[in-house]
């Protein structure tokens, strides 16, 4: 594990990007944010003790948002699954923080889901529904027959 100094208002990573690293926040503030319609929405302000960017020794994938610095940092970077098993055997308090920190982001991920589904449902019946109204002539034509 290695430890960078990135200064305030630089890029860590981009939305995007391709790359394998782990962060956990040794001194100073860094912001998670993704783009939509060119405007930001901010996922979270983390602080020291704070991690991010796990995903990306767990997936291949590119980054789904942006991490910035606020201040002046100090980062500790994990750039593999390896070193990260090898973090966590040596230190069991931030293991145990990981897993609950990472079990919060995934129920409310989950929460996210549920919620886009419901609505997306709802038009869905929305729609159909009024693809299939009756008219009044219709009616008259149904008791005609």
């Amino acid at each position: 594990m290695s430890k960078i100094t990135i200064t305030a208002n630089r890029q860590i990573f981009k939305e995007g990007e391709m790359n394998n690293s782990m962060f956990i926040i040794l001194q100073g503030n860094v912001e998670i944010f993704f783009t939509v319609n060119n405007g930001q929405t901010r996922l979270a302000l983390m602080k020291p003790g704070d991690f991010f960017g796990e995903m990306a020794l767990f997936s291949s994938n590119p980054r789904s948002a942006t991490a910035r610095a606020i201040t002046n940092c100090e980062l500790a970077v994990i750039e593999s699954k390896q070193q990260l098993e090898n973090f966590l055997v040596k230190n069991p308090k931030f293991a145990a923080k990981m897993v609950s920190i990472m079990a919060d982001r995934l129920a409310k991920t989950n929460e996210l889901l549920i919620s886009s589904m419901e609505n997306a449902v709802a038009k869905k019946i929305e729609f159909s529904t009024d693809a299939k109204k009756v008219s009044v002539d219709d009616i008259q034509e149904i008791q005609d027959i």
